[in-house]
C-alpha cells in the first residue's frame, strides 16, 4: 500500500468513523500531507514528478518519522507545534497497527519536546475599564453594529467565554432573569456561566435595539444571539477584529485575540478570592493543571508589585 492511501483511509477513519471534530481532521490532515510529501523527497525511488506520499508504506520507519520532525525543527516550529505532530504521528501509527497494514506503531517510540508554557498576557481592571468604557460610548449612538459589539466584549469579560462558544450561543442559552449562560464547549460539554449585571445590561440593550436591526437584514431567520452585519450568526473572525483594535489601543506586548480577554476574567476572578475549583468550572476546562496557570499570573504580578514598592525588595 502506499502512504498517502493509508493517509486517506486514517483520515475517512478519523472524521466518519470515531467522529472527530473538524478542527482536529484538519490539523491531522495538514501533518500529514506534510510528511507525505517530506517521504516522497526523501525517497530516492520516486521522480521528481512523484505524486506527494507516492511511496510505499513500508519505507514509513521511526528514522523517518524523526528526519521528517528534525526537519521541521530546522523550519523553527514552536514546540507546542512538534508536540502536536508527534501526537499525529502516534494517532496514525496506532491505526496502521490495529488494521496490520504494518506489523507495529512506527511512532511508538516518539517523544514529546518539553514545552515552556509562557504566562499568557493579562489586562489590568483598569484596562478593561476603559476598553468596556469606550464600547459604551460608541453604543450610545445608536449604530446596532456597535450596541452589538458592546454586549460582545461585556460578555467576553465577564464569562471568560471561548470565542467559539460566544458565536454558537442561541438565544435559548441566555437567561437574562438568572443572568446566566449555557454554552456547549470543548468535548460537547454543556456548562452554566454566571455573568454580571453590566454584562446583563448591555445584552439587554443589545437584543432592544441592536438584534432587532441586523435581523431585519438577514436572509433567514437564525437562533444565533449574536449576530453579523448581514444578519447571520456572528463568525468569529469578526470578534477577533473587535479585539484586536481595542487591544491596539492598550499598552503591553501579546497576543490581541479574544483569548486575552479570557485570560483577563480568569486572572481577576483569582486576583479577587475566586476558588480555583470554580474557575476551573466557569471556563470548562478538564483539568485543574489547565486552570493553574493563571495562578501563575497572579502570583508574578504579585511579585512584580513587591518588587516595585518595596524598600527591601
Amino acid at each position: 500500500m502506499r502512504l498517502s492511501e493509508a493517509i486517506e483511509g486514517f483520515l475517512t477513519a478519523v472524521e466518519f468513523e470515531y467522529g472527530y471534530s473538524a478542527h482536529t481532521v484538519k490539523a491531522y490532515r495538514r501533518d500529514l500531507y506534510d510528511l507525505a510529501a517530506f517521504a516522497s523527497a526523501e525517497d530516492p525511488a520516486t521522480g521528481a514528478d512523484a505524486l506527494p506520499g507516492a511511496v510505499d508504506l513500508e519505507a514509513l520507519d521511526l528514522e523517518m518519522l524523526r528526519a521528517w520532525l528534525w526537519e521541521r525543527q530546522e523550519r523553527g516550529l514552536a514546540p507546542a507545534t512538534l508536540s502536536r505532530n508527534v501526537a499525529t504521528l502516534k494517532s496514525f501509527g496506532n491505526w496502521l497497527e490495529h488494521r496490520r497494514l504494518v506489523p507495529g506503531n512506527p511512532a511508538s517510540r516518539l517523544r514529546s519536546p518539553k514545552k515552556t508554557r509562557p504566562l499568557p498576557r493579562v489586562l489590568s481592571e483598569d484596562q478593561m475599564g476603559k476598553i468596556l468604557n469606550r464600547a459604551e460610548a460608541r453604543a450610545a449612538g445608536g449604530d446596532p453594529v456597535e450596541i452589538r459589539d458592546r454586549a460582545v466584549l461585556e460578555l467576553l469579560y465577564a464569562t471568560a467565554l471561548r470565542v467559539s462558544e460566544l458565536c454558537g450561543l442561541p438565544l435559548s442559552g441566555l437567561d437574562l432573569r438568572e443572568r446566566t449562560v449555557r454554552v456547549v464547549g470543548k468535548g460537547d460539554k454543556e456548562r452554566v456561566v454566571p455573568l454580571g449585571a453590566p454584562a446583563a445590561r448591555a445584552i439587554a440593550d443589545y437584543l432592544e435595539r441592536g438584534r432587532p436591526a441586523l435581523l431585519a437584514r438577514a436572509a433567514s431567520p437564525g437562533d444565533a444571539l449574536f449576530l453579523g452585519g448581514d444578519g447571520a450568526r456572528l463568525k468569529p473572525h469578526s470578534v477577533y477584529r473587535l479585539v484586536a483594535r481595542e487591544l491596539e489601543q492598550e499598552p503591553g506586548a501579546g497576543p490581541r485575540g479574544p483569548h486575552t480577554l479570557r485570560h483577563t476574567a480568569a486572572t481577576h476572578l483569582l486576583n479577587g478570592g475566586a476558588d480555583l475549583r470554580v474557575v476551573q468550572e466557569m471556563l470548562g476546562h478538564a483539568s485543574l493543571g489547565s486552570t493553574q496557570v493563571y495562578t501563575h499570573v497572579s502570583t508574578e504580578r504579585l511579585a512584580q508589585s513587591y518588587r516595585q514598592a518595596h524598600p527591601r525588595a
